[in-house]
């Protein structure tokens, strides 16, 4: 294992303390608690937006604090959930008065905790929102879910959803808008290698020089069938047909298109994906109207990528195109 760490067992807090130190006029930081928090907020009047889940998939969640997307969010340690303690003390950092929003990547240990946090916080007066996160085509359940697994979507939602809430809508609007955007969307990936937990020491799985993993989940979870390696060509509709096919794309829809690095792929090859990906949807008559490439839900070091495609409307449309100013999406400002 060759990883810039120091202890496995401080990872999660040395980054974090980075994060504060690194962008103090977007964030603050609660090391003990562990918990990552805009560094206006609350702000009265506002819905407060957060999520959380295992760390290791950086930016994602924290990277998106900030201005136009979430609140607060909770890490966990590496690929495992948050403890409820901390979900309960970021929705009462981020309380503007007027509710919470609890954004949940459907993973069993996530959803659970986000559960006894928000009855916990209803417990203190503070009314919460729960919204679960389920575009991942690939499986109907994994090692982790009952269910499909969230994936790239809660990306774009929890953007789209934090522009709404600047504008200081009321929480089941906020709450409502959340549930559209993880309906009109689907995602896919795919692992060309292994990842290596600093506390494990070893890689999550093995894959043979010539193979890689079709469907892979953001843990490195085994997914629809292991297959000897492809051009990217390929690779790119094995992952876009079953994405076009479940969110029932036709001629003439405008998508988002979001080409997702998992952390060990460089951003040319996923350029090289983004492309074989606009020849797919212009053979459809299907328009990219908006488009995201880069590593932003990431597992580690992995070597490999996701395609996410989001149905746009007008009202999609302008959240998206909202302000955003976080550590690691930022527009329009």
């Amino acid at each position: 294992m060759k990883k810039l760490i120091n202890k496995p067992e401080d990872v999660v807090k040395e980054a974090l303390a980075g994060m504060a130190v690194a962008h103090p006029d977007l964030i603050r930081v609660d090391i003990e608690q562990q918990i990552i928090i805009r560094k206006d907020a609350p702000i009265q009047g506002k819905v407060g937006v957060i999520s959380g889940g295992g760390s290791g998939h950086e930016p994602m969640h924290g990277g998106f604090v900030g201005a136009g997307m979430l609140d607060a969010a909770c890490p966990g340690a590496v690929f495992t959930s948050p403890v409820p303690d901390q979900m309960l003390a970021a929705t009462k950092a981020v309380n503007g008065g007027v509710g919470v929003l609890h954004i949940v990547k459907n993973y069993t240990g996530d959803v659970l905790n986000f559960e006894m946090a928000a009855e916990l916080a209803d417990a203190e007066g503070i009314k919460v929102e729960s919204v679960v996160t389920n575009d991942d085509v690939a499986v109907q359940d994994s090692l982790y879910t009952a269910g499909r697994r969230g994936v790239g979507v809660t990306v774009l939602l929890e953007k789209i959803v934090g522009g709404l809430a600047e504008t200081k809508a009321p929480l089941e609007q906020v709450a409502e808008l959340a549930r559209k955007v993880n309906k009109q969307g689907r995602s896919m990936g795919m692992a060309l290698t292994p990842c290596t937990v600093p506390a494990a020491g070893k890689p999550t799985f093995e894959l043979g020089e010539d193979e890689m993993e079709i469907g892979i989940g953001i843990h490195g979870e085994p997914g629809r069938r292991r297959v000897k390696l492809a051009s990217a060509a390929e690779i790119t509709e094995m992952l876009a047909t079953p994405i076009i096919e479940d969110l029932g794309l036709k001629a003439g829809d405008q998508v988002l298109a979001f080409v997702n690095g998992m952390g060990g792929t460089p951003l040319i090859e996923l350029y090289i994906v983004f492309d074989a990906l606009q020849r797919i949807l212009n053979g459809k008559n299907i328009a990219i109207a908006r488009s995201l490439v880069g590593n932003y839900i990431t597992s580690l070091e992995m070597a490999g990528c996701s395609i996410t495609l989001l149905r746009l409307d007008e009202e999609l449309f302008r959240y998206w195109d909202a302000p955003v100013h976080t550590p690691a999406l930022r527009w329009g400002r």
